[in-house]
């Protein structure tokens, strides 16, 4: 099994199946709804949830991976109101390769300015391209290559515009990562696949690292976006990378925590600064480091959480995982983010997802919720390296401003996949009106496709 997110080594490897894909549109719709336009591929108004399933077979070829995108309404989401995007869906340029596993990693916002968010979807080949598949009023179609294995979006510049950091990674199986080039494209981009202008990220650090993946928000305020960057970088080991940007770009600082999971990045105290949220699953934690005018706080204010911080339901085990998915956003609508935190090797890899509630002081244990399978409500059952909580997601998805949970479980079914959506109150999330779907049941390759690795 190959993740980029973790080495995990519990989960047992995904062997690959099932055949060609196609597009449902959704219908436009008028809504009162007001989803950041980063959110919202259609323009209705609603978020839309992207699920990667690298690991499915398209056109024959095994792991040449897919992307189902799940459009958000007024009552949730539906399994026949999607897209399916692969190299073999009409308008997408390339052909489904073995093993390229299309949708391991995807970032996603208005990248040409049209008030429609975009879709970048990357791959674990370093000699593929990603592909930008383009926003429209009937849902995403048509697509252009650019010369990347992942990418983020933020608007680094502060000009209003959403810009692009483009990478091209290696994919190191040994000690020494092979290395990573990175560009900022400076939007609008067109569709042409063209910038505005160019900029060398660093160029001289990121060759020594493998970048995977990463989250962009503002730690300091200043109406630019900041850049931590999940890298692989040697000798079995993860780090995380974080840009602030200034007048002069982006520069990266030195005194941050970062461990062997993903990051996440949004306002746990609502003080107006986003906060970064790192995890070091292995051990079984995740970090907080709060925001601030001069960016990431001091060392002494930077927490840290676990299955034993009180309030937080169950207790820290060796692997569980805590931490290997972490996502950020107001389920409770009193404007302060919320924290899902999955732990997919929970009870011999049943996997969990815990959620803990953000407030004045930051992140806290009380109130905590956890979810399983087996939690009432929840569709399925728990059994042995489902891996739930492998991947999860934090959005607003019926336009109600509540963001709902979404919850993947890749190994779900003998490696089909599923993913669960949960909805948003002010009480916290609930399981009245809980969705689960894989690839099944939205007409795309399911056998063995590893539905749910990517949420975003």
């Amino acid at each position: 099994m190959f993740s980029v997110r973790s080495h995990a080594r519990w989960a047992v490897p995904l062997v690959l199946g099932m055949a060609s894909l196609g597009v449902v549109a959704p219908p436009a719709s008028a809504s009162g709804a007001v989803a950041p336009v980063r959110d919202d591929f259609n323009g209705d108004g609603y978020a839309d949830l992207a699920v990667g399933a690298p690991n499915g077979t398209v056109g024959g070829q095994s792991g040449a991976g897919y992307v189902a995108v799940m459009y958000g309404g007024p009552h949730g989401l539906s399994t026949s109101h999607r897209t399916i995007i692969s190299r073999a869906t009409a308008g997408i340029p390339g052909s489904p390769a073995k093993n390229q596993k299309f949708g391991l990693q995807v970032s996603r916002g208005d990248l040409d300015g049209d008030g429609r968010a975009d879709l970048v979807v990357g791959t674990a080949s370093s000699s593929a391209d990603a592909v930008v598949v383009w926003g429209g009023p009937h849902g995403l179609s048509g697509g252009t290559s650019i010369r990347a294995t992942n990418t983020q979006t933020g608007d680094f510049d502060g000009d209003g515009r959403l810009d692009l950091a483009v990478f091209r990674s290696g994919f190191a199986t040994g000690d020494d990562p092979i290395g990573t080039t990175a560009t900022l494209w400076k939007g609008p981009l067109k569709r042409t696949g063209t910038p505005a202008g160019k900029t060398p990220l660093d160029p001289d650090y990121l060759r020594y690292l493998d970048v995977h993946d990463g989250v962009t928000g503002d730690l300091n305020g200043d109406g630019r976006t900041d850049l931590a960057l999940t890298s692989y970088c040697g000798d079995g080991s993860h780090c995380v990378e974080v840009y602030v940007s200034g007048p002069s770009g982006l520069t990266r600082v030195t005194d941050y925590p970062g461990g062997d999971g993903p990051a996440a990045i949004g306002d746990l105290d609502g003080d107006g600064y986003d906060d970064l949220v790192t995890a070091f699953s292995e051990d079984e934690r995740i970090s907080v480091a709060y925001g601030s005018p001069s960016g990431l706080g001091d060392r002494d204010t930077w927490r840290t959480y676990t299955q034993n911080t009180p309030g937080v339901p169950g207790a820290t085990e060796e692997g569980d995982r805590f931490g290997a998915s972490i996502a950020v956003g107001d389920i409770t609508g009193d404007g302060i983010a919320d924290v899902a935190v999955g732990a997919p090797g929970e009870n011999t890899g049943e996997g969990v997802v815990d959620v803990l509630r953000g407030g004045r002081s930051g992140l806290t244990g009380t109130g905590a919720q956890a979810f399983t399978q087996n939690t009432a409500g929840v569709p399925g059952s728990a059994e042995p390296y489902d891996g739930f909580g492998y991947a999860v997601r934090l959005l607003d998805i019926s336009g109600d401003r509540h963001a709902d949970l979404a919850a993947a479980a890749p190994y779900e079914d003998g490696g089909n996949g599923t993913v669960w959506v949960l909805r948003g109150q002010s009480s916290g999330v609930v399981t009245g009106a809980a969705l689960a779907f894989g690839g099944k049941a939205v007409g795309a390759p399911y056998a063995k496709a590893g539905f749910g690795f990517e949420l975003k």
